[in-house]
């Protein structure tokens, strides 16, 4: 009989922080920047600089703690890591080991499985490395300290996820969580949001862990879901030619489908913690804690709610829009200018995902403003232009931002109300289109549906379309 096997998934979550200045000196952490141009004695690693704690990385990390269920530890302290590469300008990244901020939360997911609860064993705070850049031509690497000192919180779950979709569910409820709340952007393009896999196989039935490998390099939820299937197929290959899992990191090469190891976690070296001297421990005091906890922000399943309590939106719509931070910020602003809920919501259910897919765009590269789409929806809304018409406008404002109101009259696009002029077009269709006439006549009402699309041809999308139905059955 062919032997079970199930899959056990923990994750390492990486996540840049929103915060203007970095975590322990006040160099920008703007994404982009001219190499080494975001840099002072702090953040690479000079002698005798001494580093100073970003407040505002506690209470992003605290934010995120209490919204995914964490004790908040309130007495923690810095450790120092000690690792020597050369992204790395101190030979140490200073990280919480000992006493993390935040531990043992959990997320609710839903899968095609159901619902669950992924445990967090903990989260902590720690700076970013720098970047390697290797130079083909020269053979050569250089290294861009701008990332350098960077905030980051590290969230590490336990080993609750059985299957790519699981961990996917996990990561997209995490990323909602954290922009909900604006501790970060979580691009997972521009690296602000990172994940890497802890992966091990066992038989089925049995309680006891396979031996697990770290899958690294992974920036998008479909290179996530692919490394976890090609990693589990190689585990299960193994074990079936009775050979053994390593305990190693490996790297994912999405491009080639493929995972090769890095380095082997027998080898991997001490990293010698111990309490950081030059940062004095946090102490959080329950007022502070009341205080992070009082700005939380109103997030996405009351949001879905109230959607459809205060909107009268159906429960498909409130799922939508509330599924991306961009896209509630943008119903919202736009619906409290035109008061057209429902009318907004299709705008943006319809149009806008479709230009954004059509564009190979994300929701938050939107730059279309509430007040042009607001304006938009009331020129359709009113019939001052038809649906043909705002479809090609609102192309503009997707694309440019332009004001819908001034290009209409600039273009004269406002639908044609008047009477002569529809009749003489419907006219001159109906002399052009003697079949069409013919069949109308003899009970086919799909004839006048033609007849219709012709004259509004003519009047180039402009006409009223309920004028010209009534002009061209007063006519027949």
């Amino acid at each position: 009989m062919e032997r079970q096997y199930e899959t056990v998934i923990g994750l390492e979550v990486h996540v840049e922080l929103a915060t203007k200045t970095k975590i322990f000196c006040g160099c920008s952490t703007a994404f982009g920047g001219a190499p080494n141009s975001h840099t002072c004695p702090v953040c690479t690693g000079m002698p005798g600089a001494l580093p100073v704690l970003n407040k505002k990385v506690v209470e992003h990390a605290m934010a995120v703690g209490l919204a995914t269920g964490c004790t908040i530890t309130q007495y923690c302290k810095f450790d120092r890591k000690n690792y020597f590469y050369p992204d790395n300008p101190q030979n140490y990244q200073i990280s919480q080991l000992y006493l993390p901020i935040c531990r043992d939360g959990g997320v609710e997911i839903e899968t095609s499985a159901g619902k669950k609860t992924v445990r967090i064993h903990e989260i902590h705070m720690e700076e970013d490395a720098g970047k390697l850049v290797h130079d083909e031509w020269e053979d050569a690497s250089i290294v861009d300290y701008n990332r350098s000192g960077v905030p980051l919180i590290e969230i590490v779950s336990e080993p609750d996820m059985r299957s790519a979709e699981e961990v996917i569910a996990c990561l997209e409820k995490l990323r909602l969580i954290i922009q909900y709340l604006g501790a970060s952007d979580c691009k997972l393009n521009e690296g602000s949001m990172r994940a890497d896999v802890n992966l091990s196989v066992r038989e089925a039935g049995t309680e006891e862990f396979g031996t697990r490998t770290e899958m690294k390099n992974l920036n998008s939820f479909k290179a996530i879901a692919r490394a976890i299937e090609g990693e589990r197929t190689r585990q299960i290959e193994l074990l079936e030619e009775g050979r053994q899992v390593m305990r190693e990191t490996r790297r994912w090469d999405d491009n080639k489908e493929v995972s090769y190891a890095m380095r082997s976690k027998e080898d991997a070296q001490d990293y010698r913690y111990f309490p950081e001297p030059d940062l004095v421990p946090v102490a959080i005091s329950d007022e502070w804690i009341a205080e992070v906890k009082a700005r939380e922000p109103e997030m996405r399943e009351e949001k879905r709610l109230r959607y459809q309590e205060e909107f009268g939106l159906p429960e498909y719509d409130a799922n939508i829009l509330t599924g991306d931070k961009s896209f509630a910020d943008l119903f919202e602003a736009a619906t409290a200018l035109c008061k057209k809920p429902k009318k907004v919501s299709n705008w943006i259910m319809v149009e806008t995902i479709r230009l954004l897919k059509d564009n190979g765009m994300a929701p938050d590269q939107l730059h279309m403003s509430p007040v042009n789409l607001a304006k938009l929806v009331t020129l359709a809304d009113s019939g001052t232009v038809t649906n043909t018409v705002a479809k090609e406008v609102f192309e503009l404002v997707f694309k440019e931002d332009i004001d819908p109101e001034q290009y209409v009259k600039e273009h004269g696009l406002a639908t044609v109300n008047d009477d002569r002029a529809l009749r003489a077009a419907a006219e001159q269709v109906i002399r052009e289109n003697p079949k069409s006439v013919q069949d109308y006549r003899n009970g086919k009402e799909k004839a006048i549906g033609f007849l219709v699309g012709q004259t509004m041809k003519a009047m180039r999308g402009k006409a009223n379309p309920g004028m010209v139905n009534q002009i061209l059955r007063e006519l027949l």
